[in-house]
């Protein structure tokens, strides 16, 4: 059974989990001891090194802790319920894991030992500070850093080796991968080379470099995420808008949230996210509040579209009691709003699925949502109905003397203008 990383979050669709701890007393008498079977799960789970919240146990509870890494036993002497080490494990997460800006457990913890600091990192928020280190886990944190921290500094430490002795080789005339061509010909031995940053000097030659570099730091960063999975992008996209949202710049940031969703290639799932940080019970004032955030997304894009509808449907899940009787309302402000187009409401209408709430709920929302849907079917009919009438009554007899009998002359229809939203004029 899992539970989420941060307990005082109630909301069951959290998106941090975490095992259960369970654990196991052994022995008798003096040599009882508890063994936290799922450790290595655990901690996993908080990214942060078995080692870390056993060794957190011992000094909470004033107990000896053994540390049996090659095997996956991580033990604290005498006997402890496993309730009770599950609430000091809250105390671990709100220490050493959770992020202090965001609450946030995306966090990454960066060791100094010759400095004896402590750094935290949050991957969600951006934010960077370092842990108080008066409490005594810091102590064996200190002596034995996360494991990531050491590989990456012995993969700098290799590299930078692999740089000298590279440019060792090429000073003295030796074989290197590129052969004897290390440098171009006008570059003298010994010297680095620049490369084509000293070929041109002017403003434009600059001004264009910069240009390039520029660019490649954006591919970079699109590549960044390249490798995580839908529901990690996600997750980073939900964290951007909360922040935005706490930081009090939400109202002003409809483009700033675009643009992260569109680098993180969630754009058609914004509405989604959107409507469950932006929406509650007073659901239709929002929309007016934030339709350019959500037209944004849904301005011909039918797929954002059919995930606001989705958003729609987990707020109404969440206060069933005011907004079910409402859903029909609710559907026209969005529909009056242009952030639902007719034909995808419509064909919203024809299926009732169960990939945001329960068949039973989404069989009721859509019973509610009946007479809209019913009211924009025959406004449809009407509309058609209109067209022809409008063309039946643009046709003008006319009685040519010449020839002494009627004909049909059909007067110009003027085009129908451009509707497009322009959405930053709104």
């Amino acid at each position: 059974m899992s539970v989420n990383v941060n307990r005082s979050v109630s909301d069951q669709f959290y998106r941090y989990k975490m095992p259960r701890l369970i654990a196991k007393v052994e022995g008798k008498g003096n040599g009882i001891k508890t063994v936290v079977v799922n450790m290595v799960d655990v901690a996993k789970a908080l990214n942060r090194p078995p080692t870390y919240p056993t060794k957190f146990f011992g000094c909470e509870l004033g107990a000896q802790t053994q540390l049996d890494a090659k095997n996956e036993r991580y033990i604290v002497n005498g006997a402890h319920d496993a309730s009770r080490l599950q609430d000091m494990l809250d105390g671990f997460i709100r220490k050493f894991v959770l992020c202090p800006e965001c609450d946030n457990p995306e966090t990454d913890l960066h060791v100094n030992p010759k400095k004896q600091t402590i750094g935290n990192s949050c991957k969600a928020c951006g934010y960077q500070g370092m842990l108080d280190t008066r409490h005594k886990l810091c102590t064996f944190i200190l002596k034995n850093p996360p494991e990531s921290t050491e590989s990456v500094c012995a993969k700098k430490e290799k590299e930078r080796k692999n740089r000298k002795k590279d440019k060792e080789n090429a000073s003295a005339g030796g074989d290197t991968p590129l052969g004897n061509h290390t440098h171009p010909p006008d570059t003298a031995d010994g010297e680095e080379e620049d490369g084509d940053w000293a070929e041109e000097t002017t403003e434009e030659a600059q001004r264009r470099r910069m240009e390039e570099i520029s660019e490649h730091a954006q591919n970079l960063t699109r590549s960044e995420h390249t490798h995580k999975s839908l529901e990690e992008r996600v997750n980073i996209f939900y964290n951007y808008v909360k922040q935005k949202q706490a930081s009090g710049v939400l109202d002003s940031c409809d483009k700033e949230l675009l643009k992260e969703a569109e680098r993180l290639d969630v754009r058609a799932m914004g509405p989604l996210i959107l409507s469950e940080l932006l929406l509650d019970s007073n659901i239709r004032q929002q929309i007016h509040t934030y339709k350019r955030h959500f037209l944004r997304f849904c301005h011909n894009d039918k797929r954002a579209q059919r995930y606001l509808l989705g958003g729609v449907e987990c707020v109404v899940k969440l206060h069933q009691a005011q907004l079910l009787p409402r859903v029909a309302v609710i559907l026209k402000d969005l529909y009056d709003n242009d952030l639902l187009d007719e034909d995808v409401i419509l064909a919203w209408a024809q299926k009732v699925s169960k990939k945001y709430v329960s068949k039973e709920l989404a069989k009721e929302i859509h019973a509610k949502a009946a007479p809209f849907i019913t009211w924009l079917q025959n406004a449809e009919e009407e509309s058609e109905e209109e067209e022809e009438e409008e063309e039946e009554e643009n046709v003008e007899v006319v009685y040519s003397s010449s020839v002494r009998e009627l004909r049909e002359e059909k007067m110009p229809v003027k085009e129908k203008e451009d509707e497009d939203i322009d959405i930053d004029a709104i």
